[in-house]
């Protein structure tokens, strides 16, 4: 019996052959048994990656170069399984997984989502642990990721993810509307998601372009932001980690070549 038929993992994928099989064998070799697998190639122009989606052994979606919200939005749409993720193609899952995430969507089916923690490989190492799930750190920082199982009925309610944010922090946009729609997340406490850092990416030019997204993010959940008062006083975070978070990570005052190079020394393989 495979324990994973209810899931569908959505891998968008543009120009990154390089690395799409290590991302899709991750998906089918899951314990207890391979997901679902839709590729989406968002219009991808690379021949190595146009020769790599034509041999996948797993079904392909081919659109028009649309960016990373709408190549996911349309891997949801293509599937009806009440359970989804989302792995981009140079990512990878750890084995267990799968196992891991459903278990507290399976013992509580108010959670909408479950994520884990991320371990870093490639050109960073080790793992990044971030704090517990938080309404009120989440205001300010993107405690996550971009990996997490979520219900279908979940990514219903939130519209899918917003074409908007097509330079970054489409996945922490994606979380905020989440929580404004009443859905609640765990957290599983073992490394579920490998993330693969490599050169310049779509996350390095996020983060030059952070007090424009940041803003748009802070214009379209206004309303939740409106709640900052009251979300403090549910948060576990003390006063100083509260401090914390609305004036050092919400502006985020450093200067991102600065911050880059700090993480490359925290996290150098």
């Amino acid at each position: 019996m495979n324990e994973h038929d209810d899931i569908t993992a959505v891998v968008p994928c543009f120009n990154y052959g390089e690395w799409l099989r290590e991302a899709v064998d991750s998906l089918l070799a899951q314990e207890g048994g391979a997901p679902h697998v839709v590729v989406v190639d968002d219009g991808s122009t690379d021949p190595q990656t146009l020769a790599i989606l034509d041999d996948l052994p797993v079904p392909v979606l081919r659109q028009v170069n649309g960016g990373l919200s709408a190549a996911r939005n349309a891997g949801y749409r293509s599937t009806d399984t009440p359970l989804v993720i989302s792995l981009d193609a140079d990512d990878r899952l750890p084995p267990n997984a799968l196992r891991l995430l459903k278990r507290p969507l399976l013992e509580d089916p108010s959670l909408g989502f479950s994520y884990g923690v991320t371990q870093f490989f490639g050109d960073w190492d080790r793992t990044m642990d971030f704090p517990p799930l938080d309404p009120f750190r989440l205001l300010f920082r993107h405690i996550i990721g971009p990996v997490g199982l979520t219900r279908r009925a979940l990514w219903e309610d939130v519209g899918g993810y917003d074409p908007a944010f097509r330079t970054g922090y489409e996945d922490w946009d994606f979380w905020l509307g989440a929580l404004e729609h009443g859905w609640r997340g765990a957290k599983v406490q073992e490394v579920t998601f490998l993330y693969r850092r490599h050169g310049e990416t779509m996350v390095h030019g996020a983060r030059r372009e952070y007090r424009r997204l940041y803003g748009m993010l802070r214009e379209k959940h206004a309303a939740l932001f409106q709640r900052e008062t009251e979300l403090a006083r549910a948060s576990d975070a003390g006063v100083l980690e509260r401090a914390i978070y609305r004036y050092f990570w919400g502006p985020r005052p450093v200067p991102p070549a600065v911050e880059q190079a700090v993480y490359r020394l925290v996290f150098r393989s």
